[in-house]
C-alpha cells in the first residue's frame, strides 16, 4: 500500500470512528435545547413560578455537573467505550421518562438522570476523539463533537416546531412537550448501537498493559511505522506516576494546564451562549415577537450555529486554536453591547434584535464553541489527562447550571439590557484571557503538548 493510500484508509477510518463517538454530541445539544421549545408550555401546564422554570431548565445541568465529576475516573477505570455505553443508556431512560411525568418532580428526577448521561458524554466524546486522531487532523475530528451538539441543537429546533403546530393550544401544554423530550430516544438508540462498532481508546490500552490491542489500532490510524514510533512516545509518556487530583494541584505546571482549561471551559458559559440557546424563544417575545414568530427566528440562530461550526472545523487546524478564541471572544462582546442597548431602546425591534443575536452566536460558533473542547482534550499530559479533562468539562457544567438556573430571574430582576451587559465584560475578558494565557497547540503531537506543562 502507497503512503498516499494509507494514509487515505487511515482518514477513513479515524474519521468514522470519529463520527460514531460524535454522536455522543448530538445527543447533547438535542438534550440541552429541547427544553427551548417545551418550556413554555410545562409553565402553564405546572403553574411554574420563575425559580421552577429555570429549575425545569437546569435540573439537566445537575445531572451533568455529576456525570462529568466521575466521568474521568470511570473511563481511567473501565475505558472510554464502556463508559459512554453507559451513558447512552442512561440518556434513553430520560427520554421515556421526562417525556411521561404526571408531576413535575418526577419530570425533575428523569431530567437529572439524562444530565449523568450527558456529562459523561461531554467529557469523553472529545477526549476519545483526540486519543484517536492523527495529529495534523486532531483539531477538526475533535470539533466534530461541536458540530454533532450544534446539529443536534439545529434539528431540535424543527422538532419542537412541527411539534408545536400539530395541535392545538389545549393540546400543546397537555402533550407537546412530552413529544419533544420523547424523540430524543431516536438518536440515544442509535448512538448505543454505534458504539458497538468503534475501537477502545488506544492511549487508554496502553496504559492498561494491553500494547498489542493498542498497537493494532494505532496501525489502522497511522500506518505500522508510525504507530511502532507512537507506541514508544506513549509508553514514554506513561513512566510518570498515575495521575491523581493532588498532583494537579502540587505540580505548578500541571496547575497551569488546569487553570487554563477551567476557565476557558468556564467562560464558554458565563458569556450567555446556553442562555440564548435555552431560552431563546423567551427572549424573542420579549422583544414582541409572538409564539410561532419567536420559534422560527430561534431556528435561524440554530442554522448560524450549525454553519459557522462547520467553518470553524475547517479554520480550526489552519487558523490555530489561540486566533480563532480572540477574534470570536470580540465578536462575542461587540454584539451583546449592541444587543444590550437594543434592549434598552423603547424602539427594540425584533428585526436588529435577530440580526445581532446571529452574530453573536456566529463568534461563538467559530471560537469558544469548538475551541474549548479542542484545547481541553489536548492540553492535559496522558497520565492525568481523564481527571484533568472531567475537571474541566465539571466546571463547565456548574457554569451552565449557574447561568440558566438564574437567567429568568435576571430578566425579571435587573432587565436584558443589564443581563446582556454583564455577558458582554465576560467576553472581553474572554479575549484577553485567550491573549495573554493560552497556548498554541495546533499541530503538536499529545504527547509533545505535554513539554508546555510538564518538564523533565
Amino acid at each position: 500500500m502507497t503512503t498516499k493510500q494509507q494514509e487515505s484508509s487511515s482518514l477513513k477510518f479515524v474519521t468514522l470512528v470519529s463520527i460514531i463517538a460524535a454522536i455522543g454530541g448530538l445527543l447533547f445539544g438535542f438534550d440541552t435545547a429541547v427544553v427551548s421549545g417545551a418550556i413554555g408550555f410545562m409553565e402553564t401546564k405546572f403553574n411554574l413560578t420563575d425559580f421552577q422554570v429555570g429549575w425545569a431548565v437546569s435540573s439537566l445541568i445537575v445531572g451533568c455537573i455529576i456525570g462529568a465529576a466521575f466521568a474521568g475516573v470511570l473511563s481511567d477505570k473501565f475505558g472510554r467505550k464502556r463508559v459512554l455505553l453507559v451513558a447512552a443508556i442512561l440518556f434513553i431512560i430520560s427520554c421515556i421518562g421526562s417525556a411521561t411525568p404526571d408531576s413535575f418532580n418526577i419530570y425533575i428526577i428523569f431530567r437529572i438522570i439524562g444530565g449523568l448521561g450527558i456529562g459523561i458524554t461531554s467529557t469523553l466524546c472529545p477526549l476519545y476523539n483526540a486519543e484517536i486522531a492523527p495529529t495534523k487532523y486532531r483539531g477538526r475530528l475533535v470539533a466534530l463533537n461541536q458540530l454533532a451538539t450544534v446539529t443536534g441543537i439545529f434539528l431540535v429546533y424543527f422538532v419542537n416546531l412541527w411539534i408545536s403546530n400539530s395541535g392545538d393550544t389545549a393540546w400543546q401544554i397537555e402533550s407537546s412537550w412530552r413529544w419533544m423530550f420523547g424523540t430524543g430516544a431516536i438518536p440515544g438508540l442509535i448512538f448505543l448501537i454505534a458504539l458497538f462498532f468503534v475501537p477502545e481508546s488506544p492511549r487508554w490500552l496502553m496504559k492498561q498493559g494491553r500494547r498489542e490491542e493498542a498497537n493494532s489500532i494505532l496501525k489502522k490510524i497511522h500506518g505500522e511505522e508510525l504507530a511502532a514510533q507512537e507506541i514508544v512516545d506513549i509508553e514514554q509518556s506513561f513512566k510518570r506516576k498515575q495521575g491523581t487530583f493532588s498532583e494537579l494541584f502540587k505540580s505548578p505546571t500541571l496547575r497551569a494546564a488546569l487553570i487554563v482549561g477551567v476557565v476557558l471551559a468556564v467562560m464558554q458559559q458565563v458569556t450567555g451562549i446556553n442562555a440564548v440557546m435555552y431560552y431563546a424563544p423567551e427572549i424573542f417575545k420579549e422583544a414582541g415577537a409572538g409564539t410561532n414568530a419567536a420559534l422560527i427566528q430561534t431556528i435561524f440562530i440554530g442554522f448560524i450555529n450549525f454553519a459557522f461550526t462547520i467553518l470553524a472545523i475547517w479554520l480550526i487546524d489552519k487558523v490555530g486554536r489561540k486566533q480563532l478564541l480572540m477574534f470570536g471572544s470580540a465578536g462575542m462582546a461587540i454584539s451583546l453591547l449592541v444587543i444590550s442597548y437594543a434592549f434598552q431602546s423603547e424602539q427594540t425591534s425584533s428585526t436588529v434584535l435577530l440580526i445581532f443575536l446571529l452574530i453573536y452566536v456566529a463568534s461563538f460558533a467559530v471560537s469558544l464553541g469548538p475551541v474549548v473542547w479542542v484545547i481541553m482534550s489536548e492540553i492535559f499530559p496522558n497520565h492525568v489527562r481523564g481527571i484533568a479533562t472531567a475537571i474541566g468539562s465539571m466546571s463547565l457544567w456548574i457554569a451552565d447550571y449557574i447561568v440558566s438556573q438564574s437567567f429568568p430571574s435576571l430578566l425579571s430582576s435587573i432587565g436584558a439590557s443589564s443581563t446582556f451587559i454583564i455577558f458582554a465584560v465576560l467576553s472581553i475578558f474572554t479575549f484577553f484571557f485567550s491573549w495573554k494565557k493560552v497556548p498554541e497547540t495546533k499541530d503538536i503531537p499529545l504527547e509533545q503538548i505535554e513539554s508546555l506543562w510538564v518538564k523533565g
